[in-house]
């Protein structure tokens, strides 16, 4: 199972930095500078992860934090800031990111947080796909049985039978 990843922030030495860290993990890393270039890598891709600086030089990272949920609802959300505040922090939560992170970053507990958030987001991807399989299963024998015990309908039992 891929493990894709979009990073999000105007600082390229952070996006090397983080790509870095990560590919060697075994993640597929995206990046984006802007906030607009991270809406057009959504919409284009499916990722397990979005990790958003929260101040871009074109938008409010919390801003692009509920576009992000609104394209990839089920991807899990790690706000990242150099300036941390109870109000960002409040904000994040509350437009569904699933940690903060505080600049500068220790690489172990980067990769800690990222790796915690994979696996819960795998989780929840492969119980909706085990449900859909679930229940796909269950209409087929469901409707195996319903087949199984119907008769065949004779010539005299239908409409319009000519005799």
């Amino acid at each position: 199972m891929e493990k894709n990843i979009l990073i999000v922030d105007d600082d390229r030495r952070i996006l090397k930095s983080f790509k870095d860290i990560l590919e060697p993990e075994g993640y597929s890393v995206d990046t984006a500078e802007t906030a607009l270039e991270a809406v057009e890598k959504c919409r284009a891709r499916p990722y397990n992860l979005a990790i958003i600086d929260i101040k871009l030089r074109d938008v409010d990272g919390t801003d692009l934090l509920a576009q992000v949920h609104e394209i990839l609802p089920r991807a899990r959300k790690i706000m990242i800031t150099g300036y941390p505040s109870l109000e960002n922090a409040v904000d994040s939560v509350n437009l569904q990111a699933d940690a903060y992170i505080i600049k500068p970053v220790n690489p172990d507990t980067f990769l800690k947080v990222v790796a915690e958030s994979m696996d819960k987001q795998l989780e929840a991807e492969q119980m909706t796909e085990d449900k859909v399989v679930g229940w796909v299963e269950s209409r087929y024998d469901e409707t195996r049985r319903n087949r199984s015990k119907r008769k065949p309908m004779g010539p005299e039992l239908l409409p319009n039978a000519e005799e």
